[in-house]
């Protein structure tokens, strides 16, 4: 029995498409009305209730440089000041997928100002490039997770902000 011109057409996709999966060359295909050659064979396909065999999956393109280093976290800074003196709060933010756990952020304050105390964070030394280092239940950040900690300083005229953090050697996207 000889297939239909549409069952022809159909097999000889199928033929076509197992043939590009496969990354090789179809041999001659009929198009749908025309009988193939008798050298050419169609494909019977899987017996009636048999599974359909699976190709290969793709393979996934091979990059063509390493991708970004982006920063692991984010950093907010604030500050309210008054007189001589300021409060700082900062808002440490995990952007990377694995948890950060005894972490140490380091930041230098702005000249003549003098951390003299803070929460939730053990700070030292108390100017200059100061690392804040979690304590009690503040020491693990989840992935997208966040903490907040903060000080106060007392300054001789400059409330700026810390010019950069980094966590755990890492420079952290300021946010």
């Amino acid at each position: 029995m000889r297939p239909t011109s549409s069952l022809l057409g159909v097999a000889a996709a199928a033929l076509t498409l197992a043939a590009a999966l496969a990354g090789v060359s179809a041999p001659g295909t009929a198009s749908a009305g025309t009988t193939p050659p008798s050298n050419s064979a169609v494909p019977a396909g899987p017996p009636s209730g048999s599974p359909v065999p699976s190709s290969p999956p793709p393979s996934s393109p091979v990059p063509s440089s390493p991708p970004p280093s982006g920063a692991a976290c984010t950093v907010r800074y604030s500050a309210y000041t008054w007189d001589t003196y300021l409060t700082s709060s900062i808002t440490i933010t995990n952007t990377g997928v694995t948890t950060i756990t005894s972490w140490r952020l380091t930041f230098p304050l702005p000249p003549g100002q003098r951390i003299t105390t803070g929460w939730n964070a053990v700070y030292s030394p108390s100017s200059g490039t100061v690392t804040a280092r979690g304590h009690d239940d503040h020491v693990t950040i989840g992935p997208g997770g966040a903490i907040a900690i903060g000080f106060v300083a007392d300054h001789t005229g400059d409330t700026g902000s810390p010019s950069s953090f980094t966590l755990n050697g890492t420079p952290c996207a300021l946010g």
